[in-house]
Protein backbone atom coordinates (compact mmCIF):
# COMPACT_ATOMS: atom_id res chain seq x y z
CA UNK A 1 0.00 0.00 0.00
CA UNK A 2 2.77 2.44 0.98
CA UNK A 3 4.60 2.27 -2.36
CA UNK A 4 1.44 1.98 -4.50
CA UNK A 5 1.37 5.67 -5.46
CA UNK A 6 5.10 6.13 -5.88
CA UNK A 7 6.33 7.09 -9.33
CA UNK A 8 7.50 4.33 -11.69
CA UNK A 9 10.87 4.72 -13.41
CA UNK A 10 12.89 2.79 -15.99
CA UNK A 11 16.02 1.09 -14.69
CA UNK A 12 18.81 -0.62 -16.68
CA UNK A 13 19.68 -4.07 -15.37
CA UNK A 14 22.44 -6.33 -16.59
CA UNK A 15 21.22 -9.90 -16.21
CA UNK A 16 23.46 -12.75 -17.40
CA UNK A 17 25.49 -10.26 -19.40
CA UNK A 18 22.47 -8.84 -21.21
CA UNK A 19 21.11 -5.36 -20.64
CA UNK A 20 17.43 -5.18 -19.88
CA UNK A 21 15.20 -2.17 -19.24
CA UNK A 22 12.66 -2.72 -16.46
CA UNK A 23 9.93 -0.58 -14.91
CA UNK A 24 10.45 -0.27 -11.14
CA UNK A 25 8.95 1.71 -8.29
CA UNK A 26 11.05 4.72 -7.32
CA UNK A 27 11.59 3.98 -3.62
CA UNK A 28 13.99 6.90 -3.26
CA UNK A 29 11.06 9.27 -2.75
CA UNK A 30 11.46 10.69 0.74
CA UNK A 31 8.15 10.75 2.59
CA UNK A 32 7.96 12.28 6.06
CA UNK A 33 5.36 13.89 8.27
CA UNK A 34 5.50 17.62 8.58
CA UNK A 35 7.12 18.61 11.86
CA UNK A 36 4.23 20.92 12.72
CA UNK A 37 1.79 18.02 12.46
CA UNK A 38 3.68 15.87 14.94
CA UNK A 39 4.41 18.80 17.24
CA UNK A 40 0.65 19.33 17.65
CA UNK A 41 -0.35 17.17 20.61
CA UNK A 42 -3.92 16.96 19.28
CA UNK A 43 -2.88 14.98 16.20
CA UNK A 44 -1.46 12.01 18.07
CA UNK A 45 -1.69 9.93 21.22
CA UNK A 46 1.11 8.23 23.09
CA UNK A 47 1.16 4.45 23.10
CA UNK A 48 3.32 1.94 24.97
CA UNK A 49 4.26 -1.06 22.84
CA UNK A 50 3.53 -4.36 24.55
CA UNK A 51 5.82 -7.39 24.26
CA UNK A 52 5.44 -9.03 20.87
CA UNK A 53 3.61 -6.15 19.19
CA UNK A 54 4.78 -5.24 15.72
CA UNK A 55 3.84 -2.12 13.74
CA UNK A 56 1.32 -4.27 11.83
CA UNK A 57 -0.33 -5.49 15.03
CA UNK A 58 -0.51 -1.94 16.38
CA UNK A 59 -1.92 -0.60 13.09
CA UNK A 60 -4.59 -3.31 13.07
CA UNK A 61 -5.44 -2.57 16.71
CA UNK A 62 -5.59 1.23 16.31
CA UNK A 63 -6.64 1.80 12.69
CA UNK A 64 -8.26 -1.52 11.81
CA UNK A 65 -5.77 -2.10 8.99
CA UNK A 66 -2.33 -3.71 9.34
CA UNK A 67 -1.23 -2.10 6.05
CA UNK A 68 -1.06 1.26 7.87
CA UNK A 69 2.07 0.07 9.70
CA UNK A 70 4.09 2.56 7.67
CA UNK A 71 2.19 5.44 9.30
CA UNK A 72 3.38 4.24 12.70
CA UNK A 73 6.94 3.88 11.40
CA UNK A 74 7.05 7.35 9.81
CA UNK A 75 5.34 9.14 12.70
CA UNK A 76 8.06 7.86 15.02
CA UNK A 77 11.10 8.15 12.71
CA UNK A 78 11.51 4.38 12.93
CA UNK A 79 12.85 2.58 9.91
CA UNK A 80 14.20 -0.74 11.17
CA UNK A 81 11.96 -3.36 12.77
CA UNK A 82 14.94 -5.06 14.42
CA UNK A 83 16.63 -2.12 16.11
CA UNK A 84 13.98 0.60 16.40
CA UNK A 85 11.35 -1.40 18.31
CA UNK A 86 11.61 -3.00 21.74
CA UNK A 87 12.52 -6.66 21.99
CA UNK A 88 10.29 -8.96 24.00
CA UNK A 89 11.86 -10.23 27.23
CA UNK A 90 13.07 -13.52 25.71
CA UNK A 91 14.75 -11.84 22.72
CA UNK A 92 16.22 -9.15 24.98
CA UNK A 93 17.78 -11.73 27.28
CA UNK A 94 19.19 -13.63 24.30
CA UNK A 95 20.56 -10.37 22.87
CA UNK A 96 22.26 -9.53 26.18
CA UNK A 97 23.70 -13.05 26.52
CA UNK A 98 24.98 -12.99 22.92
CA UNK A 99 26.53 -9.54 23.38
CA UNK A 100 28.01 -9.87 26.87
CA UNK A 101 28.23 -13.62 27.53
CA UNK A 102 28.89 -14.28 31.20
CA UNK A 103 29.50 -10.55 31.73
CA UNK A 104 25.80 -9.61 31.57
CA UNK A 105 25.83 -8.42 35.17
CA UNK A 106 29.28 -6.82 35.02
CA UNK A 107 29.47 -3.05 35.45
CA UNK A 108 28.74 -1.13 32.27
CA UNK A 109 29.20 2.35 33.75
CA UNK A 110 28.51 4.49 36.83
CA UNK A 111 25.87 7.21 37.31
CA UNK A 112 25.23 10.02 39.74
CA UNK A 113 21.87 10.67 41.42
CA UNK A 114 20.66 12.52 38.28
CA UNK A 115 21.39 9.59 35.98
CA UNK A 116 24.44 11.18 34.38
CA UNK A 117 27.45 8.99 33.60
CA UNK A 118 30.30 9.63 36.03
CA UNK A 119 33.61 8.11 37.06
CA UNK A 120 33.47 5.34 39.68
CA UNK A 121 35.26 7.63 42.15
CA UNK A 122 32.49 10.26 41.95
CA UNK A 123 30.79 10.70 45.35
CA UNK A 124 27.60 8.63 45.42
CA UNK A 125 28.30 6.97 42.05
CA UNK A 126 26.05 3.97 41.45
CA UNK A 127 27.02 1.12 39.13
CA UNK A 128 24.82 0.11 36.20
CA UNK A 129 25.22 -3.42 34.87
CA UNK A 130 25.30 -4.36 31.20
CA UNK A 131 21.92 -6.05 31.73
CA UNK A 132 20.36 -2.90 33.25
CA UNK A 133 21.90 -0.70 30.56
CA UNK A 134 20.48 -2.79 27.69
CA UNK A 135 17.11 -3.12 29.45
CA UNK A 136 16.87 0.68 29.75
CA UNK A 137 17.64 1.15 26.06
CA UNK A 138 15.03 -1.45 25.17
CA UNK A 139 12.38 0.13 27.41
CA UNK A 140 13.07 3.60 25.97
CA UNK A 141 11.75 2.30 22.63
CA UNK A 142 8.31 1.39 24.01
CA UNK A 143 6.60 4.78 23.95
CA UNK A 144 5.56 5.85 20.46
CA UNK A 145 3.25 8.35 18.85
CA UNK A 146 0.02 7.10 17.32
CA UNK A 147 -1.39 9.50 14.75
CA UNK A 148 -5.03 10.33 15.44
CA UNK A 149 -7.58 8.42 13.37
CA UNK A 150 -8.98 11.82 12.35
CA UNK A 151 -5.74 12.62 10.51
CA UNK A 152 -5.38 9.29 8.68
CA UNK A 153 -7.57 10.27 5.71
CA UNK A 154 -5.54 13.45 5.23
CA UNK A 155 -2.31 11.44 5.27
CA UNK A 156 -3.69 8.94 2.75
CA UNK A 157 -4.91 11.76 0.50
CA UNK A 158 -1.51 13.46 0.60
CA UNK A 159 0.22 10.17 -0.17
CA UNK A 160 -2.03 9.53 -3.18
CA UNK A 161 -1.09 13.02 -4.50
CA UNK A 162 2.65 12.31 -4.63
Amino acid sequence: MYFKNFQKIYYDYTINGEKELKVVTDITKNVRFRKEVLSNILTYDLYDIKDGETPEIIAEKIYGNPEYHWIIMLANDKYDYLTDFPLDIHKLEKFITDKYGDQAYAIHHYENDKGLVVDSSYPGAVSVSNYDYETRINESKRRIKIVSKDVINLILTNLSNL
